[in-house]
């Protein structure tokens, strides 16, 4: 499912974000899938995932469209979402519909392009490009390298975007003001009201990760919720 066809799938949709870090109790390939399953029987029509290997199991459990994005640090760069061709290149291995790039105006590993990278995904697959950005400076940027979508992803993660509680709605909608592209609306978003109201302000598609599948900041969040009374 590549191109029109998986736009037309996301439409007004909900992406469910599956990942967990080494650190994280849910780590592993196959608790992902399973929590990618429970995701697709509530409704999720796409996932978004960190990792070959975590992209592949899902894939198999569900069937449903997947976004793929490979998270590693790099020393001298900031940028750890996709960051060089090594990183997608693990990627296409597994044919994701879509690979996530960190497109901040940030410097990357290597001195890489962004714009080299997006070539080297579409000259060599159908696979689509999604531009993780934090500021309208980047989705300026990420338009200008050939990238097939945005995403808020980074917003109030990098140093030149604000540091919000709850999700950018202004970013959200000031991007979808300025790109006829697909505007995905991703970060801190927290309840069904807040994904409603990303759609109202511009957003082709709400990506919602922590507060479905990470349920130590779901529990978290309750705990903090009732101190003090």
């Amino acid at each position: 499912m590549k191109g029109r066809d998986f736009f037309g799938t996301i439409h007004h949709k909900l992406i469910v974000s599956c990942q967990a870090l080494e650190d994280e109790p849910l780590h592993g390939s196959e608790m992902m899938a399973k929590m990618a399953q429970a995701a697709k029987e509530g409704g999720a029509v796409a996932i978004r995932s960190n990792s070959a290997v975590d992209v592949a199991a899902i894939k198999a459990q569900t069937g449903l469209p997947i976004i793929a994005l490979l998270k590693r640090n790099y020393p001298g760069s900031e940028v750890f979402i996709t960051a060089t061709l090594k990183e997608v290149k693990e990627l296409l291995e597994v044919k994701p519909d879509v690979i996530a790039l960190d497109a901040t105006i940030r410097k990357r590993p290597n001195d890489e392009k962004l714009k080299d990278l997006v070539q080297f995904i579409h000259d060599e697959s159908d696979t689509l490009v999604m531009a993780d950005i934090a500021t309208i400076k980047d989705a300026e940027y990420a338009i200008e390298c050939g990238v097939d979508m945005l995403s808020t992803t980074l917003s109030g993660y990098t140093a030149d975007s604000p540091s919000l509680v709850g999700p950018d709605f202004e970013l959200v909608k000031e991007v979808s003001n300025i790109s006829s592209l697909p505007v995905i609306a991703e970060g801190r978003i927290h309840t069904p009201e807040q994904a409603r109201k990303m759609i109202e302000l511009g957003a082709w598609s709400i990506v919602v990760g922590g507060a479905i599948t990470r349920p130590q900041l779901i529990t978290k969040s309750f705990v903090d919720g009732i101190q003090g009374v």
